[in-house]
């Protein structure tokens, strides 16, 4: 039962996750996050910490399904530091906080 109600949960995530970032995709990070929000950060690892999180679906490997069984979903949860839906990478996370950075001289 815990199998189904985890697939029934990654499903909606699945579904709800693209449509987010499609809404969202042409937003500037410096409309988004004002000079006194971003002073409060201490350093690109609080700014990555603080960032909204988004939860993604992603293939479960074959030893995933030998223990769970068929139905099993797998979801990762990453960090969204340009607040476009999308997880970011920690490069993306870096570049969006140096953009930031120079645009409120820090």
């Amino acid at each position: 039962m815990k199998v189904f109600g985890l697939f029934i949960v990654g499903v909606l995530l699945f579904i709800s996750c693209p449509s987010l970032a499609v809404i969202s995709k042409n937003i500037d990070i410096t409309d988004v996050i004002t000079k006194e929000d971003f002073s409060k950060y201490r350093n690109v690892a609080d700014f990555i910490d603080s960032s909204p999180k988004v939860t993604i679906i992603v293939k479960p490997e074959a030893i995933d399904i030998a223990e769970y069984g068929s139905e099993v979903v797998k979801s990762l949860t990453g960090s969204d530091c340009d607040r476009d839906g999308v997880m970011d990478s920690n490069e993306k996370c870096n570049a969006v906080y140096y953009k930031l950075w120079m645009k409120y001289e820090r």
